[in-house]
């Protein structure tokens, strides 16, 4: 069978390349036509667009770049007519994502989605849109099928990716890391600033501003697979820290302590129970457009799923150097790590156990293989 996947960041490419991974073992004429990264192109397949071609964050950027973003739409619906795919699946990156589907819909292709668009943080009143144009949801969050319930719309909740991703990877030898890297024996403090140019430049440094008041650790930079070196060096040379690109999983793994931007890593860096401080800081314009419209009492993974403050968030003027030298200060302290730590043990019960990929490919190659037939 034929299949059309669009992802749009670095997350839905790496969730991206598993599921392609597990679609192969249940088809295996598996051809794979994709938007997505390094990760999927590694798998099988065409890449059409890599995801840096497309990085817009907030409500701010998307305007300024309107005339590309609408390009690429014409783009995409023009290539899917050219596939003809037997199932289109698109994964998160809901902004351009629906408005493919919406116009998939209407040219009679089957539209799958996996890793749901966060309907339930703002404008729930895109639920009718999606029955509307979606055949089949596929969602990773507890409280996403819940959501869906309400709004009369059945989803599969598969659990989450991010579990095996995680378990699946090989472990290292943290010696050998700290050689290989150059790093002390110092603890880590690993710093994790997002993946956009546009964010990396305004977390990164503040995150840095803390170097000097702790002497006893050592700070470690790890770097977006989405950035060139080059784009850190200037952070990297300012205050003197390490930098280790495109192994953020190897370095939590040794890590003490991390400040994470917002987004998947605060999950994975709760997963690999490393004890955190959650920031973000956005467009003036983008953060005062998103309070009017996002009614979630959090912004982080994390304490959404466990529905209270598990982790610190400090968002838009609280994440400053003072703010952000208490809440390290916090995650240092043995008696609060601990407590983090009973939390992240329950928040991973929560998220399902393995197999998200496996469960989610068989599903929709089922789905295709009785419609086909």
């Amino acid at each position: 069978m034929k299949y059309y996947i669009i992802a749009g960041e670095a997350s839905g490419d790496l969730h991206g390349s598993n599921l392609m991974k597990a679609l192969q073992k249940q088809d295996v004429n598996a051809q794979f036509r994709f938007w997505g990264g390094d990760l999927m192109q590694s798998v099988s397949g065409t890449l059409v667009k890599h995801y840096k071609e497309r990085q817009f964050m907030g409500f701010a950027e998307v305007i300024f770049n309107l005339r590309k973003i609408l390009g690429l739409i014409k783009y995409c619906k023009n290539d899917i007519k050219n596939f003809q795919p037997d199932v289109i699946i698109f994964i998160d990156n809901s902004g351009f994502n629906l408005r493919i589907a919406k116009w998939a819909k209407e040219q009679n292709f089957k539209t799958h989605y996996y890793i749901s668009p966060q309907v339930w943080a703002s404008r729930a009143s895109r639920v009718e849109k999606i029955k509307r144009d979606i055949d089949a949801m596929y969602v990773i969050l507890p409280f996403e099928k819940e959501f869906y319930d309400k709004h009369d719309y059945e989803v599969n909740f598969v659990g989450h990716p991010l579990i095996d991703a995680i378990a699946d990877r090989t472990q290292i030898n943290e010696y050998e890391f700290r050689a290989k890297h150059a790093l002390s024996d110092k603890p880590i403090i690993a710093l994790l600033p997002g993946s956009r140019k546009q964010e990396i430049t305004k977390m990164l440094g503040v995150m840095l501003s803390l170097v000097n008041d702790f002497k006893d650790y050592q700070f470690v930079i790890a770097g977006a697979p989405s950035q060139d070196r080059a784009f850190y060096d200037t952070f990297i040379k300012k205050a003197n820290v390490s930098f280790i690109n495109n192994e953020t999983y190897n370095l939590l793994s040794v890590s003490t302590a991390a400040l994470v931007t917002s987004g998947t890593a605060t999950l994975e860096t709760a997963l690999f129970k490393v004890p955190q401080v959650v920031c973000y800081k956005a467009n003036s314009i983008s953060y005062q457009i998103a309070k009017r419209i996002i009614t979630l009492k959090f912004i982080s993974l994390v304490n959404l799923i466990m529905d209270k403050e598990v982790v610190t968030e400090l968002i838009q003027n609280d994440f400053n150097p003072k703010r952000l030298k208490k809440e390290l200060n916090n995650i240092l302290n043995k008696s609060k790590r601990e407590d983090i730590f009973m939390n992240y043990f329950e928040l991973e019960k929560k998220l399902g156990g393995k197999g998200a990929s496996e469960k989610t490919a068989s599903l929709i190659f089922n789905a295709i293989k009785n419609n086909n037939s």
